[in-house]
């Protein structure tokens, strides 16, 4: 019989001994602890709590479990609590029903330990924050860690944005877990950052080059625009705005504006993302043998002035060279300035170098007045045009014109506006007015002057209200110099 021989083995020092007995976390009284079964007895169970010693949970405590709670098997992973760090038998006393009831602490470490996001509802808001459901626990968020509210200062306004989050789902963080004080403290700016990373780092990875994208613009510079793509910032450069010029991003669009944007490139190391809004167009150059050519008077307006000449706009992002030897004279390029319109004459095109060469001294007196000629004729049909769109816009927007325009024949039917139509014969039936017309003719039959005089103290009497008592004596007061008169030949 051939004989084994076993492998030499290393002695085992006290050293290593001690070393590895260091390595292992001695359990603590109460202590929530998870443990991987080793063995199941009839009279309890052996947990390995990696500890020097192993846990036994009598089955005493199975009465605590429900029914479905109490099948275990070897291998199988349970929390425990530790009642007692040395028992009768020297293994660690545990307990599962207990472990039960802190199951939500021990899954309040785990997600702080792991530093997970917890989606929950809001139950409660008082001054300091919101209350939380979490299992069978309540978890406290203080106001701040909640988003958007350091920059509230009035206590009244807070509390009742606090109200308006009660029953509304929020996305919190763990950040502090202490059972003995029974305190579970979460945070939404936490869990916001997370967010925004985990969201940055899915968004490099879905996006590609040629991809369009909304988003929206979350920051004007001089040398472009940042436009948030959801979760990470992307740069328009000014030169990828449009195909024309814009001298300040700030005249052209406004923070918070959604805009429409092509990505150009990628950079996942420094995170960075180029985008185009002028992509998303045609470029002008491609079609410009087909709108331009060779001998054509167009008239543009001069964008920038060099040593060498002016640069002409024909269109947004079409510009043609206009040098200093194809002017009149250099007193005109004197007379020439940023904005300014003028007529040229197309001399040279060349689309594949996006030039194009332009004159002034070229442009000759009878082709002036053709193009001047067209001109006029041009915006007189484009003047008629308008007018047009103007009468048809005009009509769209104010169908009942006909009832408008019928409005004075209908008011004339109508009580009062008849009452004023009529109103010179009423006028002129009044007693009034009858007084005031019979007025002459009473003066001219009259021989004396007290007729004249008590005449309006008549049409008083007769017309004037009983309240007026002012009006009807002011006659009696002009009468007296008339009964002196009178009296004074009988003397």
């Amino acid at each position: 019989m051939e004989e084994v021989k076993g492998q030499p083995t290393e002695p085992i020092s006290m050293e290593s001994l001690t070393e590895e007995a260091l390595e292992f976390d001695e359990p603590r009284r109460n202590q929530l602890r998870e443990g991987i079964i080793l063995e199941v007895r009839g009279d309890g169970l052996v947990v390995d709590i990696g500890a020097k010693r192993d846990g036994f949970v009598s089955c005493e405590d199975f009465k605590y479990l429900n029914e479905e709670e109490t099948e275990f098997k070897v291998g199988q992973s349970v929390p425990v609590i530790v009642t007692h760090t040395q028992g009768h038998d020297g293994n660690v006393q545990l307990s599962i029903s207990q472990a039960k009831l802190q199951t939500d602490w021990l899954e309040a470490e785990r997600l702080k330990n792991e530093e997970t996001t917890y989606e929950t509802e809001v139950l409660e808001a008082n001054r300091g924050g919101l209350t939380v459901q979490f299992g069978q626990l309540r978890g406290f968020v203080p106001m701040s860690q909640l988003i958007g509210f350091n920059r509230i200062r009035q206590a009244a306004e807070r509390h009742r944005r606090l109200r308006a989050l009660v029953g509304k789902p929020i996305i919190l963080k763990v950040i502090e877990v202490n059972r003995r004080r029974k305190r579970l403290i979460f945070s939404q700016q936490a869990a916001a950052k997370e967010w925004r990373a985990m969201r940055r780092q899915q968004l490099l990875e879905e996006l590609e080059a040629g991809q369009v994208r909304t988003g929206r613009l979350s920051q004007i510079a001089d040398f472009g625009l940042f436009v948030n793509l959801g979760g990470l910032d992307g740069l328009v450069h000014v030169s990828e705005l449009s195909w024309g010029r814009i001298d300040n991003p700030a005249d052209v669009y406004r923070i918070g504006q959604r805009l429409k944007v092509k990505v150009l490139s990628i950079d996942h190391d420094r995170q960075r993302i180029a985008l185009s809004i002028k992509a998303l167009k045609p470029d002008p150059w491609e079609s410009v043998p087909e709108r331009y050519a060779e001998g054509q008077l167009v008239e543009g307006k001069v964008t920038q002035m060099t040593d060498f000449g002016a640069f002409v706009e024909l269109e947004p992002g079409v510009e043609g060279l206009l040098h200093n030897s194809e002017l009149l004279s250099m007193e005109q390029r004197e007379e020439l300035e940023t904005k300014a319109t003028v007529l040229v004459k197309i001399i040279r095109i060349e689309p594949n170098r996006r030039r194009i060469g332009l004159s002034v001294r070229q442009v000759r007196l009878e082709e002036w007045e053709a193009w001047a000629a067209d001109e006029a004729t041009r915006q007189a049909a484009a003047a008629l045009e308008a007018e047009e769109d103007l009468e048809e816009d005009f009509e769209m927007d104010f169908d009942d014109d006909e009832a408008t325009v019928e409005e004075p024949e209908v008011a004339a039917e109508g009580d009062d506006d008849g009452a004023a139509v009529e109103e010179p014969e009423v006028a002129a039936e009044s007693d009034d007015d009858e007084a005031t017309v019979e007025e002459p003719e009473a003066a001219a039959e009259s021989d004396d002057d007290e007729a004249t005089v008590e005449e309006p103290e008549a049409a008083a009497d007769e017309t004037a209200p009983a309240d007026d008592d002012n009006d009807v004596d002011e006659p009696e007061v002009v009468e007296s110099p008339a009964e002196d008169e009178a009296e004074t030949p009988a003397d």
